[in-house]
């Protein structure tokens, strides 16, 4: 399957430019450094950009910013085709990612382990 061009441009502009929160996170995911997972950033899933994808745990996880509080319906519909691909879509706020790493990556390990329940709040916008 041939990528838009235009997609393949705008994905590698964000792992260019990432926010603090996603480089914070790819520290701990990249090199198979995070339970011996293959992750990659901004990957694309046509038509989307997903931020961090474990394609081999069929696991999407999703940073975001104050922007996407108005975006409710357009990230439900993007989860909802990631999810008839056999993804799992986990999503947490940046506050989520800068204050309590360890706590995303606690959701992350147990998402990865049992891909068919939903991780457990821990507070934050995108518990």
């Amino acid at each position: 399957m041939r990528l838009d061009p235009k997609l393949k441009e705008r994905a590698r502009a964000m792992r260019a430019n990432p926010t603090p929160a996603e480089q914070k996170l790819w520290l701990a995911l990249r090199a198979n450094r995070f339970e011996n997972r293959q992750f990659t950033r901004q990957t694309i899933i046509s038509p989307y950009i997903v931020d961090f994808a474990s394609k081999a745990a069929r696991l999407v996880i999703e940073i975001d910013g104050d922007t996407h509080s108005a975006e409710d319906r357009y990230d439900a519909r993007r989860t909802e085709f990631l999810e008839s691909l056999g993804y799992h879509v986990i999503r947490f706020g940046n506050p989520d990612v800068m204050e309590n790493l360890e706590g995303v990556l606690s959701v992350i390990g147990e998402a990865m382990r049992n891909p068919l329940s939903q991780p457990s709040p821990l507070g934050g916008e995108g518990f």
